[in-house]
């Protein structure tokens, strides 16, 4: 069994080098192929991401008061939160710390602020819910209350991110499965090249007595170097592109968005795993397409 495998293994080495040119092609061709897929999963997981954050940050109400409104009344208004459904917490929010957390998020151009005559920021109270569809029954409530200057909860933004992210995992996942069909068909196609230049060579080895895998072994281990080799590949590039995307974007990501890009090393060792499963898979499916339609053995 062992020296079946590695005759296969020496013999599909041989075959690629052999159709180098063809090899060569379906290589940078699925190579290519996975590098589009490459780009939908970091826009896929990074969305996500985003989705979750908003979440969070958003998933508040800002309660701000008028300047009379004094901490005794503030801490009232916390007590009578804490008493409604849907609510994980409530705290106190002076201008001053709204201030410094408007510098933390302005980062290198936060000594613009520093301009200011003064603090325009008002104290606030801020509610972080447990369940969003809760947020516009409290936010109507608290506008009621004596002292409250505006409440601001952003459930409508919340709605429209989640919406865009469905919307892009739908079309990520339909442009995914396109692309693993055209990779099974390169390779499917690679190995049927293989077939026809070895048609006569089969036909001894079948007449001599040779069996179905000591004829199949080779062509079904082609396939499979064919999507690994496009599979390390592929991790190579995506991986240099993320990092430095992330280099350059990462900073005015959260600007922008009020949220980091994911870590590249999260990213990068999922996708060597995601693309050395892939290329394994295109590699073995395009085998067993070629196989059944032009190897009837």
């Amino acid at each position: 069994m062992i020296k079946g495998v590695i005759y296969s293994l020496k013999q599909a080495f041989k075959q690629i080098f052999r159709n180098k040119g063809m090899s060569i092609a379906s290589i940078f061709s699925i190579t290519a192929m996975m590098l589009i897929l490459a780009l939908f999963l970091f826009l896929t997981v990074n969305l996500n991401y985003l989705t979750e954050n908003v979440k969070d940050q958003f998933g508040t109400i800002e309660v701000f008061l008028l300047d009379e409104t004094d901490r005794q009344q503030a801490d009232s208004m916390i007590a009578e939160v804490y008493r409604m459904n849907g609510v994980r917490s409530a705290v106190f929010v002076s201008r001053e710390e709204a201030m410094e957390e408007f510098k933390v998020r302005w980062g290198n151009n936060a000594y613009l602020l520093d301009s200011l005559s003064d603090n325009p920021l008002p104290n606030s109270i801020r509610i972080e819910l447990i369940d969003l569809e809760a947020g516009d029954m409290i936010a109507t409530y608290l506008m009621s209350l004596p002292g409250v200057e505006d409440v601001r909860f952003y459930r409508d933004e919340v709605n429209k991110v989640i919406s865009i992210s469905n919307v892009v995992q739908r079309g990520a996942l339909i442009v995914i499965a396109f692309l693993v069909i055209i990779s099974i068909l390169v390779v499917s196609n690679t190995i049927k090249l293989t077939v026809m230049a070895r048609q006569e060579e089969i036909s001894i080895m079948k007449f001599i007595g040779a069996t179905n895998w000591f004829i199949r072994g080779p062509l079904f281990f082609e396939g499979i170097l064919i999507g690994v080799i496009s599979a390390g590949l592929s991790v190579g590039i995506s991986s240099y592109i993320y990092i430095r995307l992330y280099e350059a974007l990462g900073e005015q990501a959260f600007k922008l968005f009020a949220s980091q890009l994911v870590e590249p090393e999260f990213l990068i060792v999922n996708i060597v795993w995601i693309f050395l499963a892939l290329g394994i898979g295109i590699g073995t499916c395009g085998s067993i397409v070629s196989m059944r339609r032009y190897l009837k053995a």
